[in-house]
């Protein structure tokens, strides 16, 4: 959520915990007026935005319910600068960092805010080096987004390009296997992820875009014997996440 003058908030006790403990960089802190400062997690958040050397502002429960927007902020607020988004070299330098093969999740215009904080909040628990997601007609990094992952938009980098196509064949050129998700392909179970991959997640109603299909390495699908033949993108996302995980760390 963005105001005029282009702040953002993050709301909720752990997602502020885990911004004034990342490199985020914060302008204010506001606590409910009356709130139990002796509540270890309040006084974890006083703690750390006084070694911030931060403005802390009192503020009656309606002027935080006014900056986010009516959602459970466990009165607490923080407003921040808009979120700075890694590059793909910085991915890559991730999963250097972590001594591993690169594992990248490609977003193909997700538009729900909750479905993105979802996906990067399974990507941090599965290993995920970077999630790479488009500039235009897709969500990028709010305060939704921030909350739903609850403090893994802290630690997961996300990069935000202006060209998924051109982005795909630089990640190919670099060594990964792209792999997409479709009705038809491989069994998903069968997938082996050792080794530099990266797979594309399609958007929540008309998946992965054409172009972007016909230059994925291979196609994965997640088998259904319902009527329903869809599932929701961060349910997907997850079921092929932790496929990934199971083969490069077996059992």
């Amino acid at each position: 959520m963005k105001n005029n003058n282009q702040s953002e908030f993050i709301i909720g006790r752990h997602p502020v915990i885990s911004a004034l403990r990342g490199k985020q960089e914060i302008n204010k802190v506001f606590l409910q007026t009356g709130i139990r400062k002796d509540e270890k997690s309040v006084e974890e958040i006083i703690k750390l935005a006084k070694k911030k050397r931060l403005v802390i502002s009192t503020v009656p429960k309606q002027k935080l319910d006014l900056l986010s927007d009516n959602q459970n902020h466990q009165g607490v607020v923080l407003s921040i600068s808009p979120y700075k988004y890694a590059t793909v070299d910085e991915l890559f330098e991730n999963a250097e960092a972590k001594q591993e093969a690169p594992f990248f999740l490609i977003l193909d215009n997700i538009e729900d805010p909750h479905n993105l904080g979802s996906i990067i909040r399974t990507a941090d628990a599965a290993g995920v080096s970077g999630v790479i997601i488009p500039k235009h007609r897709a969500v990028g990094l709010t305060s939704t987004v921030a909350k739903t992952s609850a403090g893994a938009i802290e630690r997961i980098p996300v990069a935000r390009v202006t060209n998924l196509m051109n982005t795909i064949n630089e990640l190919k050129d670099r060594g990964v296997w792209v792999f997409g998700t479709d009705m038809k392909g491989t069994d998903y179970r069968r997938w082996d992820a050792k080794g530099p991959v990266a797979v594309i997640i399609g958007n929540e109603g008309k998946g992965i875009s054409p172009l972007l299909k016909k230059n994925v390495d291979e196609m994965l699908t997640i088998p259904m014997v319902g009527n329903l033949q869809s599932l929701n993108a961060s349910v997907a996302a997850s079921l092929l996440m932790y496929q990934a995980f199971n083969s490069r760390n077996p059992l």
